[in-house]
């Protein structure tokens, strides 16, 4: 069962997204915050695997709270981004601080669904709608500081392999996906991610990618 927190400051999407997200039979909510300050504290009360969160709040933003959360080695929860809106300068600050996928809050509902098993699982998730112009951007950003969700990578480089993998996560390919293009099984593929998240220090497969773009390991066309 996966467990989510919901951070947002309207009452009515709140409880919106709790009916919905308990709805799904592998998805339970196990609290709401109305800001930045409480979505930390319950995250640190409850551990949820997925937090769902308002960029946009009182008290202290979901841009302040994700960075906060990510940078606590005692938390696994992962940071799923929703927001009204589109790509701004608020996007590109949550990635930074560490969030693990961003989803635009009108999705449809097997999106939003599929998105918070994706973060759960560590594969992280973009808007499929904005992605390309989401890394595209970044590279033209390329922050020289990594962010509070990346530790500081360890010195062993990449090997060939590796960074046809991390190219083609660049794409937001699925697993199986990459197997097929590189010709190996699923399995070879896992082996790889397991080695680009150790090598990296990055929490999931999103963080790697921004990592490669950072270090100019991807190239975004």
């Amino acid at each position: 069962m996966i467990r989510v927190l919901i951070a947002d400051d309207q009452v009515i999407v709140r409880a919106g997204l709790s009916i919905l997200l308990d709805s799904a039979a592998d998805i339970t909510v196990v609290g709401e915050a109305e800001n930045g300050r409480e979505a930390i504290r319950l995250t640190t009360e409850l551990r949820p695997d997925v937090v769902c969160m308002d960029i946009r709040m009182p008290v202290m933003d979901g841009v302040a709270a994700t960075r906060i959360i990510s940078a606590d080695a005692s938390l696994s929860s992962e940071i799923l981004i929703l927001t009204t809106f589109d790509i701004d300068d608020d996007i590109f600050a949550a990635l930074e601080a560490g969030a693990a996928g961003f989803l635009l809050k009108g999705a449809d509902e097997d999106t939003l669904l599929n998105a918070i098993r994706s973060v759960a699982q560590g594969d992280g998730t973009l808007d499929q709608r904005l992605t390309r112009r989401i890394l595209q951007e970044f590279v033209q950003r390329r922050p020289s500081t990594p962010p509070a969700g990346v530790r500081k990578p360890l010195p062993s480089p990449l090997t060939d392999r590796e960074i046809d993998v991390l190219q083609l996560l660049a794409q937001g390919l699925s697993n199986a996906e990459i197997a097929k293009q590189l010709f190996v099984e699923q399995s070879t593929i896992k082996y790889h991610l397991a080695h680009l998240l150790q090598k990296t220090g990055a929490r999931d497969r999103l963080q790697i990618v921004l990592w490669g773009i950072r270090t100019g390991t991807v190239n975004i066309e």
